[in-house]
């Protein structure tokens, strides 16, 4: 009988130890991807998925006028695998790195060439080397109904961003 008790208590623990393991394993800002069509071309937007968690984002977390890596973790990153364009410019076929610059009447989606990067340096600043955007594309924000995770989504002609109470749409041809 004791023993059938210490064995019960002990798998108890062992299961509450390995919840708690599995729950710090879990990201905080899930991987994601967003795949869609632009004619013939077929496109891959992979990022990471922050939540919002009560904070104001735009303007907050993500201060006006500054590079922001589009997502957490790694830099976002956009791959067509055919020439596509993008707000009104040529993107080869390939794979990129979307930075934004945002403000409270227009975002830069900034098209960059370098790829695999973390995002932000240990100083909180970006990892975009200007001398290798390929272009930048403006869009003004709209305001939109709360989304508590950052999304990216791609519907035939342009593909959106939408976090917190905004989102904003790029044209794509």
């Amino acid at each position: 009988m004791k023993s059938t008790s210490i064995r019960a208590f002990g798998l108890s623990v062992l299961f509450v130890f390995a919840a708690l393991v599995y729950a710090q394993a879990q990201p905080k800002s899930p991987k994601m991807t967003a795949n869609g069509k632009v004619g013939d071309a077929n496109i891959t937007i992979e990022y990471s998925s922050p939540s919002a968690n009560g904070r104001e984002i735009w303007g907050g977390l993500v201060p006006y006028g500054k590079v922001w890596r589009a997502g957490a973790n790694n830099a976002t990153t956009f791959e067509t695998d055919k020439d596509i364009m993008v707000g009104g410019n040529k993107l080869a076929k390939g794979k990129y790195s979307i930075y934004i610059i945002p403000s409270e009447m227009e975002w830069q989606v900034i098209f960059n060439k370098e790829v695999g990067q973390w995002g932000i340096n240990r100083d909180g600043t970006s990892t975009r080397k200007p001398e290798s955007d390929v272009f930048i594309v403006k869009t003004t924000p709209m305001a939109a109904d709360m989304q508590e995770s950052l999304s990216y989504a791609l519907a035939g002609d342009s593909f959106t961003i939408a976090w917190e109470k905004l989102k904003a749409s790029v044209p794509l041809k």
